[in-house]
């Protein structure tokens, strides 16, 4: 990940770390949520005994928190962007030389891009950020 952090960023990873007691270096915001991500083996832990930590974390920051594991590259692409839309389902995704491409039916397609293309925005930023490609929904 090769994206610069504002102070509210490192405000929000301070406070994950000082709660869960697990560090991570990635944070970012989807859909009105603050998503983390850690280590594959150190989910459970981050989000603690029947989900306290993080009831606790979004009650002091008054927004919704997920935690996820950290992709490993470009194989494990679809577990990321399935856990970042959670609830949402799409079709099919590949992916090119420089490009992801997320294939959706209607519905679905209208959520994930959103109004005023907000979630589409928020998306191609992430995906830019993590694997430094361009993303696009058809």
């Amino acid at each position: 990940m090769t994206s610069t952090i504002n102070m509210q960023d490192i405000r929000y990873l301070n406070l994950f770390e000082k709660m869960t007691r697990v560090q991570t270096r990635y944070c970012f915001k989807y859909n009105e949520f603050i998503i983390f991500c850690v280590p594959k083996h150190l989910v459970s832990a981050a989000i603690g005994e029947q989900g306290m930590n993080i009831k606790r974390m979004s009650e002091i920051l008054r927004r919704r928190i997920k935690v996820i594991p950290t992709p490993d590259g470009v194989a494990h692409l679809r577990q990321f962007i399935e856990a970042i839309i959670s609830p949402l389902r799409f079709k099919d995704l590949s992916v090119n030389d420089n490009e992801i491409i997320l294939t959706a039916g209607s519905q679905s397609k209208a959520a994930l891009i959103g109004r005023n293309k907000r979630r589409l925005l928020e998306m191609q930023k992430i995906m830019k950020d993590y694997f430094n490609r361009d993303f696009r929904i058809i």
